[in-house]
């Protein structure tokens, strides 16, 4: 019961994000504001993490599934990308090598903000024993 309960409020959420994209004078994608939901609820804290993490573990344990349709699909299409392959396999470059640029960005200055807090802390620490 607690795992259906978890599964009813992620899929509350996620058709509250539909609804939210489809008022939206301008094209945004559900899924997103979805995601953005999920993080303000946690952080508000109307939503505790144990409420969905069961679900959420099994969702993100299987995540596998959820790209063979997608994939099937595109099979549909190949016709279509005749003779695009080099201009296909260079945007995916781009997008691999984008994403990991941003991404080591990304942890080098989550890297520096921690080192940076400890030593303010360690500072006031140390200031408050003298």
């Amino acid at each position: 019961m607690k795992i259906l309960m978890q599964l009813a409020i992620i899929l509350f959420i996620c058709l509250l994000g539909e609804v939210i994209a489809a008022v939206l004078p301008f094209p945004f994608p559900a899924s997103v504001i979805s995601m953005l939901l999920v993080l303000a609820l946690l952080l508000w804290g109307p939503l505790k993490i144990y409420h969905i993490q069961k679900q959420a573990d099994f969702l993100l344990d299987n995540m596998g599934f959820f790209f063979v349709p997608p994939a099937v699909a595109i099979i549909g299409y190949l016709s279509y990308m005749e003779g695009k392959l080099a201009i296909i396999l260079f945007i995916c470059f781009i997008s691999v090598f984008t994403t990991f640029a941003v991404t080591a960005w990304t942890v080098t200055a989550m890297m520096k903000f921690t080192a940076k807090r400890k030593e303010l802390k360690r500072r006031a620490n140390s200031a408050e024993s003298e």
